[in-house]
């Protein structure tokens, strides 16, 4: 009789995870979901990433489940192209804490993720896409920005580090927002209370799956709630510090198929659910 996998969800961040640093996913880390798959398991992607940034890599997945997208605050529906959940951030409060940022360390350049389906990204003048293969709209002033509701605000400082931009958002915005760093440039203002772990926990709920058997593979400090929620977080071998701390198991970078190679050991050919 085949002995059932230790996990049942696995949850993967894309950037700096499961993608290359091309935004493709290797034949190696294909198989390695694969056999998620056969042995009974579920495979979530949670990320930063708005729900129509995740389209096209869910339809290279194969996915037609949930995604747990906007760093927590939509989960979506593949399979129907919908979003089963969705919280929006003020738009008064991302202007008054953005404000309150740019006091503290002079001009910073924003950008935001508009919510839906259709929503797009708009990025202010000065503002620097930090994933320049995706897809966004430049609008002439900020006040742009604030044309419809948004997800999330994206920020990029022009000389701070991200973590000093991190740290002074986080002393300086309270409750009004909270604030993430996800990926190398991108500082982040969701809404309040929202992390992937919200979002993780919500999807988990519908797939009726417990934290006490799910896997987490992450490379920056936003994956930290969705370590804290997961019963075994593996962080990449090029993950933040941060990260790294609160990790279980590091594995080998992206570049390297470090979640193909956990998942390889986690899921053996033949186990079945």
């Amino acid at each position: 009789m085949a002995v059932p996998p230790a996990y049942s969800l696995v949850a993967t961040d894309l950037d700096g995870t499961l993608l290359r640093g091309d935004d493709t996913l290797s034949d190696r880390s294909l198989a390695a979901l694969a056999r998620v798959t056969r042995a009974g398991a579920r495979h979530l992607v949670v990320t930063g990433r708005p729900a129509p940034r995740v389209r096209p890599l869910l339809d290279t997945l194969g996915g037609t489940g949930l995604a747990v997208c906007g760093q927590g605050a939509q989960l979506y529906d593949a399979g129907t192209d919908r979003l089963l959940w969705s919280v929006t951030l003020d738009r008064e409060l991302a202007e008054t804490a953005l404000g309150k940022i740019e006091a503290e360390v002079g001009q910073a350049y924003a950008a935001v993720d508009q919510d839906g389906v259709r929503g797009l990204t708009l990025i202010e003048p000065g503002y620097l896409m930090p994933h320049p293969t995706l897809p966004a709209v430049r609008v002439e002033r900020r006040d742009d920005l604030w044309c419809a509701p948004i997800s999330k605000v994206l920020l990029r400082h022009p000389s701070l580090s991200d973590d000093e931009l991190a740290t002074t958002a986080r002393l300086v915005v309270g409750s009004l927002a909270t604030v993430t760093m996800s990926g190398p440039g991108t500082v982040e203002l969701q809404p309040c209370g929202i992390t992937k772990a919200t979002g993780l926990a919500l999807a988990a709920e519908h797939l009726r799956l417990a934290p006490e058997r799910a896997v987490a593979f992450g490379d920056m400090p936003n994956d930290i709630p969705m370590f804290d929620w997961a019963a075994h977080g593996v962080a990449m071998a090029g993950a933040h510090p941060e990260l790294k701390a609160v990790a279980d198991e590091i594995t080998l970078s992206n570049e390297d198929d470090g979640v193909a190679v956990v998942l390889e050991r986690l899921f053996p050919d033949g186990v079945r659910q």
